[in-house]
């Protein structure tokens, strides 16, 4: 059904538990040190031997920063300040539903007064814009390309920045540097 309404108005409207299935994070201290990443809600906290999930995911904060979302595409494991999600990559592609999210500004979601929270009750009421799987995979190609202009311009930046912070204190020593006459 959701195929055909996507075909015949070129979106389908649906909300979010429609698509994925959101899970909970575990405490990682039992586990020994590894290879795969423990994603809190800053990022990535440290890495463990074992993994909880190993498909493509949008990781959710519950607790704290909650703009900050992360795709994942290898094995991680994830504690309780962050959800990860299963998704149905029939419906969304995972790339496609983090861009998504990511404009959703899930932040303004919160329903917490002192920390900044999410719960999956609320989450699973957003409401969503999913195009055919074509359409999706050419927005993320799209947005990805993107993504990737604004990561070389930022490196070309800094390189420039720090090239002519180099130029100032070159300059500021040379002019500051008093001979005395003799």
């Amino acid at each position: 059904m959701i195929r055909l309404v996507q075909y015949v108005f070129g979106y389908v409207t649906v909300e979010l538990k429609d698509v994925v299935k959101i899970k909970n994070g575990k405490d990682y201290k039992h586990l020994k040190p590894g290879v795969y990443p423990v994603y809190g809600s800053g990022g990535v906290m440290t890495t463990v031997s074992e993994f909880v999930y190993d498909k493509p995911s949008v990781l959710i904060p519950r607790k704290g920063s909650l703009g900050n979302l992360y795709y994942v595409e290898e094995p991680f494991w994830n504690v309780d300040t962050i959800f990860y999600t299963e998704v149905n990559e029939y419906m969304v592609l995972p790339k496609y539903l983090f861009y998504l999210l990511q404009n959703e500004h899930l932040e303004k979601l919160n329903n917490a007064g002192g920390v900044p929270s999410l719960t999956q009750s609320v989450l699973n009421k957003v409401k969503l814009y999913i195009p055919s799987l074509d359409e999706q995979h050419r927005i993320v190609c799209t947005l990805d390309y993107f993504k990737s202009i604004c990561s070389k311009l930022q490196s070309n930046i800094s390189t420039e920045l720090e090239a002519r912070q180099k130029q100032y204190e070159y300059y500021r020593d040379k002019l500051l540097t008093f001979k005395e006459l003799k």
